[in-house]
């Protein structure tokens, strides 16, 4: 029986062998931790042998100090070096900047600098996990480290600790908030800038490739009209040859520009390709989008790209075709029917509108 026991209860314990066993890993687990976090930060002593004061601390302003100072003489006061990563992923912990600044790059990817009196970690705590954010000194950086156990014991025992917590929580939560609204609206000024053609600043594309569907499903549905308007500015590559590439895009430009001009609030202006344009005219007819057309054309003679009117070609005209949204046919169709009749205006003249 005596030997039986041996074998069950390690000596000396009164314990089972195999918690003893469990006890002695997690020991072990502990000190490789323990000496991780050391090989990575110097400790340099205990925040009451420290010359640094609760008052300098934003999380202790205005609190009462002799009531905190016992509880946070042995905390460790440790250095982080210049560019070395804060690796401590056993357990939750505050760390305070006492001197230096930290910089804290959030899973987002989030940057916030760490000055000193300020602090992170303070998420971790009150979730009780681990700090994910990737934290970095941004110069030698003296740091009190703070247990998640005794932060809540503080918080327990302090009403001002608390309260600059409550205070320091909702001013990251008002920055992270703007951070996330100016996100959104760089986001919509790429979004919007993909969706504009650099030159003319009329809409690509890839806006057409977008919203022209919509616009068709739309008019279908409501069983309105909507029509489109085929634009080609004539003899472009000979205008290009002879006054060079940069004219070419003023010129470009100058008749984007009255074209755009001419147009309802409620129309749409593209530049589908080279020298060609396509306007889009929701609730319009067929009728009045030929007669919208004809004004289009007459603007685009009114273009000047040079004031010397003895050069050659001082001016532009385009050649334009009209096409209507009948039964059921899709965009595809669509642009192909404009494509059509601007193909039979070319054919005739050009400088001029084609059914």
């Amino acid at each position: 029986m005596a030997e039986s026991k041996r074998y069950w209860v390690a000596a000396g314990t009164g314990l089972p062998t195999w918690q003893c066993a469990i006890m002695q890993a997690n020991t072990k687990i502990i000190r490789f931790y323990i000496e991780t976090f050391r090989d990575i930060v110097d400790h340099i002593g205990t925040f009451a042998a420290s010359s640094y004061r609760l008052r300098d601390l934003q999380l202790f302003r205005g609190a009462d100090e002799n009531q905190l100072q016992p509880l946070l003489a042995d905390c460790s006061v440790c250095r982080l070096p210049r560019d070395q990563r804060l690796e401590d992923t056993f357990r939750a912990r505050l760390f305070i900047v006492l001197s230096g600044a930290l910089a804290e790059t959030a899973i987002d990817g989030t940057v916030s600098k760490i000055l000193p009196g300020e602090s992170v970690g303070e998420q971790s705590v009150l979730d009780e996990a681990t700090n994910l954010a990737d934290i970095r000194a941004l110069a030698d950086a003296d740091l009190l480290v703070i247990d998640g156990d005794l932060v809540w014991q503080l918080i327990d025992s302090s009403n001002g600790v608390a309260r600059n917590l409550l205070r320091m929580l909702s001013f990251r939560i008002r920055a992270a908030s703007a951070t996330s609204r100016k996100r959104q609206k760089l986001g919509e000024f790429y979004r919007q800038l993909s969706m504009n053609d650099g030159l003319t600043g009329l809409y690509n594309r890839a806006w057409l490739s977008d919203m022209l569907p919509k616009l068709v499903g739309k008019a279908h549905r409501d069983q309105q009209p909507l029509s489109l308007v085929m634009i080609d500015l004539d003899h472009f590559k000979r205008f290009n040859d002879t006054h060079g590439h940069l004219a070419g895009d003023d010129a470009l430009r100058a008749a984007a520009g009255q074209v755009a001009k001419a147009l309802r609030p409620s129309d749409y202006a593209v530049r589908y390709g080279g020298e060609e344009l396509l306007v889009i005219l929701p609730d319009t007819s067929a009728k009045l989008a030929a007669m919208v057309a004809e004004r289009l054309c007459q603007r685009l003679r009114q273009v000047v790209v040079f004031g010397d009117m003895r050069l050659p070609m001082p001016h532009l005209t385009g050649s334009l075709g009209v096409a209507n949204l009948q039964g059921t046919i899709d965009e595809k169709a669509l642009i192909a029917a404009a494509d059509a009749a601007l193909y039979r205006a070319k054919s005739a003249g050009r400088d001029r509108v084609s059914l």
